[in-house]
C-alpha cells in the first residue's frame, strides 16, 4: 500500500473515534511473509547474481579506463598534440559508455529494475491475493503493512495475520524453523 495512501487511511480511521470500535483492522509483516517464501528467496538470489554479473563487468571497465589514463599520463609528453587530443576523447568516450552501461544495468528504467517487476510482481500479486482472501474469511475490514514502515506504531500480535497469509500460500514454516 504506497504510503500516503496508508497515512491517509490511518488518519481517517482515527477521526471516526466511534468508527474504529465498528471496524475490525488487522496487519501483516509483507517482508516477514516474503522471506518465507521458497519462490522469492529463489528470485532475490537470481537477481542479487545478475547484480553481482553487471557489478563485476562495471568494476572491469572501470579498471580498464584507469588503466587507459594512467598509460595516457605516464606518456603524454611523448604524444604528438593530435595524438594526446585523440587518447583524451577516447578516455570520455570510454568514460560515457560505462556510465550508459550503468544506467542501463541500474538506472530507473533499467534492467534490474525491469527484472524485479517481472520476477516479483507474480509472487507479490499471490501474497496480495491471500491477504485479501485471509481478511475477508476473518472478517477485518482493513489490513495494514508493518513492513511499509514508520506507519505502524503499535500492533498487538493478536492482530498479526501474515503466518495466516503464510498458512493461506501452504507454507509450513515448522518445516522452516
Amino acid at each position: 500500500m504506497p504510503r500516503k495512501l496508508g497515512i491517509l487511511l490511518l488518519g481517517t480511521l482515527c477521526l471516526t473515534g466511534v468508527g474504529l470500535a465498528q471496524h475490525r483492522i488487522g496487519y501483516v509483516d509483507t517482508e516477514y511473509i516474503l522471506s518465507k517464501l521458497p519462490e522469492y528467496q529463489a528470485v532475490q538470489q537470481k537477481l542479487d547474481q545478475m547484480v553481482r554479473d553487471w557489478q563485476a563487468e562495471l568494476d572491469r571497465r572501470r579498471q580498464e579506463i584507469d588503466r587507459m589514463f594512467e598509460e595516457y599520463q605516464t606518456r603524454e609528453l611523448l604524444y604528438t598534440p593530435e595524438e594526446r587530443q585523440r587518447r583524451r576523447e577516447e578516455i570520455v568516450r570510454a568514460e560515457e559508455e560505462l556510465e550508459r552501461l550503468r544506467q542501463q544495468y541500474f538506472g530507473p528504467e533499467g534492467e534490474l529494475f525491469r527484472q524485479q517487476e517481472a520476477l516479483l510482481r507474480p509472487i507479490q500479486e499471490r501474497v496480495l491475493e491471500a491477504i485479501e482472501t485471509v481478511a475477508r474469511d476473518e472478517g477485518y475490514d482493513y489490513v495494514l503493512d508493518k513492513a511499509a514502515a514508520p506507519m505502524l506504531l503499535y500492533a498487538p500480535p493478536e492482530h498479526d495475520l501474515s503466518d495466516r497469509v503464510l498458512a493461506e500460500l501452504n507454507v509450513n514454516l515448522e518445516s522452516q524453523n
